[in-house]
Parts: structure tokens; sequence; C-alpha cells
């Protein structure tokens, strides 16, 4: 830019001192010169913080690493590199072989358990008649007694019939006892439920369903509509949840971001006027507009850990100010990569005269990316 600005001040102390024959001594060349440092360094230092340039400009895009959630082997790649895809689509296959097999032994194991199920019910239907037959038992029993009780008392029943008749009682009390304890015990392992399901059966479903999951995964799909790039993945290859097997780039607008230094973040507004020059679009100048400012650096972030701030490793590089440029100008007919460079020019409303420099500078820089 200093360069620039010097060959037009070179230029116009050509047409001084030649055509308009000014004439040449040690005054004027004096004046020439100091007068070349005073203007072009003034109006370097006023153009820099008033009408902030960047030549650090990116247009970034989001990215999706395509991790399998399962190991396996890889049997069918059946997307193409750079090809648009649709959300949903398959991205690859792994050989489903070892899951449905997992699945089959998890529906087995269901079927089981919805059996034992109805076994458990059985089970406690059994014991309820068993405490009813005991209850029944142990009335009879009571009435004996009391039969044989008021026998004994008149004198017509022997005291051997007495003991047994009590010894009956006993037993059927301690049989009612224990059927009781046997029909809680049934009961408690029937209604054992988690949602008004049995709990062996909701086990082998929540099973059921991570196989099922697990198989289902076996198929990579696209998150969101956009495309696969730079495809190694091949057919044999064992795929693992440790590594990504590709990068997924969306169909999301993409995003233009530029770096600016901390001096001039005292002019950069939200909704400043902005021009935007592409390194891959030579002798084009686009609109733009600043509608966001980041808040926060990199460098300056702090996370818990165990060991103290070091000022020095901080210091070691200048940090620098993101900003967000939306691009007003349709970019659509143009061969523009995601990723691509840009020079970005922000004009504010102080020093007004100095955009004009600034913006007949841009295009220069535009018309040299014709060959640079």
């Amino acid at each position: 830019m200093g360069g620039i600005l010097l060959l037009g001040y070179a230029a116009i102390c050509v047409v001084v001192f030649r055509i308009l024959r000014v004439p040449v001594n040690k005054w004027t060349m004096t004046t020439a010169c100091v007068g070349g440092v005073v203007a072009v360094g003034g109006i370097l230092l006023g153009m820099d913080y008033n009408q902030p340039f960047t030549p650090d400009a990116r247009l970034y895009f989001f990215t999706t690493p395509i991790t399998p959630t399962i190991q396996g082997i890889v049997i069918e790649v059946p997307v193409t590199p750079n090809a648009p895809l649709k959300k949903g689509d398959p991205l690859f296959k792994l050989d489903p072989g070892p899951y449905v097999a997992v699945v089959d032994q998890k529906k087995a194991l269901l079927a089981e358990a919805e059996q034992n199920v109805q076994l458990l019910k059985a089970s406690y239907d059994q014991a309820v008649a068993d405490v009813n037959k005991s209850k029944a038992d142990q009335v009879l029993a009571q009435q004996t007694y009391d039969r044989q009780r008021e026998l004994f008392a008149k004198d017509s029943a022997a005291a051997t019939t007495l003991d047994t008749a009590v010894r009956n009682l006993e037993t059927a009390v301690q049989d009612l006892a224990g059927a009781e304890a046997a029909a809680d015990r049934a009961r408690l392992a029937y209604a054992s439920e988690i949602g008004g399901v049995n709990t062996s059966v909701a086990r082998a479903e929540a099973d059921l369903t991570r196989a099922q999951i697990d198989l289902n995964a076996t198929t990579a799909k696209a998150p969101t509509d956009g495309y696969v790039t730079q495809l190694s993945l091949r057919p044999g290859m064992v795929a693992s949840p440790s590594t990504p097997t590709m990068v997924f780039i969306h169909n999301d607008a993409n995003v233009l971001k530029a770096s600016f230094s901390q001096n001039v973040l005292q002019r950069l507004n939200v909704g400043a006027e902005a021009e935007i020059v592409f390194d891959g679009i030579p002798g084009r100048v686009f609109a733009g507009r600043v509608t966001l400012v980041s808040d926060a650096i990199a460098q300056g972030q702090v996370q818990a850990g165990g060991a103290l701030l070091d000022p020095e490793e901080r210091n070691k590089s200048p940090t620098r100010a993101l900003t967000r440029i939306d691009i007003l100008d349709d970019l659509s007919g143009y061969q523009l990569p995601a990723g691509a460079t840009a020079q970005v020019a922000v004009y504010t409303e102080h020093w007004r005269w100095t955009a004009i420099i600034r913006r007949i500078i841009l295009r220069m820089y535009a018309w040299l990316n014709y060959v640079v």
C-alpha cells in the first residue's frame, strides 16, 4: 500500500518537475522529499486507522467429521467426491452380519422374557390357590379343634384326640403362613414393572433397541444436504469409532470473516460499509457490510487447569480481532471455493476523504490479482 502511494507521489513529482518545469534545486528537492514523507505518511496513518484494511480474510465453511459409532468392515461406499447429497443419503455401509446376529439373539431373549412373565403369572396364580387351600384347611382344623375341645370338656373325647386336633391346627396355621409368604414372593416377581412393563421384559426390550441402533449404524448417512470431498475410504477397510472416515461439507452459506489489528477496533462498528476483493476473482470488487465484531480474542481464553498463566507464552504473536462481513453482491456466477482468501476494506465516517484513496488502492489490489 505504501509503495502504491509512493509511486503516485513520484508521478506527481514527475509532472511538477518535468511538465510544469519547476526548477530543480536543493530547496525544491528538499521540499519534495519532506513533503512526500509528510503527505504519504500522514495519509497512510490516517487511512489505516479510519478506513481499516486487512489482507487476512477468508470464506469459512462448516464441516462434520463422519465417524462411525460402531466398528466394522466397509462393504460399500456409494458416494462420489464433490457430488451433491441430500440429508439421509447413505455415505458408506459396514458389514451388518455380526449386528444382525446380535439383533436376532436379543429378539430371542425378549421372547423368552415375555414367556417368563406368563410363567410368573402362572406361579402367582398357583400360589394364590395354595393360600386359599391353606385357609380352608385352617378353617377345617379350627372347627375340628373346637369340636374336640367341647367333647373333652364333657368327658366325651380322649385327651389324645384333642392333642391331635391341636397339632393339626398348628400345622394348618404354619402352612397358611408359608403359602402366604410364597404368594407374596410370586406377586413381587410377577408385579415387578417399569412404566407398566415387567422389568425383565423392559431390560430385554432395551437390549434389543440398543442392538437395533447398532445395526442401523452400519449405514452412515448424510447429516444434512452437502457433499463429501477428498474421499479415501474404500471397501475392505475397517472403520472404527476412534477414527473419522471422511469429512462432510454442509451446504450452509459460507461465512466471510476478516481479522483486523486491535488498534482499529474503535473504527469497526456493526453496519459499516465494506468492500471485498477475492484473490480468485481478479478485477472485481464486491460490496459488503460489517455484521459482527467478535467480543473475544482466542489467545485470551482461560481454561481450568493445573498450570499458572504464562504471559510470555500468550504474547509470542500479535493477536487480532475477528469480524464477520456479509457479502451483499451475488457470487453465484463465480467459481469461488469454500475457504477462498480475500482482502477487506471497511469505510467509516471519520476522515471520509481518505476512503476515496482506500477505494482506489483496493481496486489496484483487485487488478494485481491477475498477475500476483
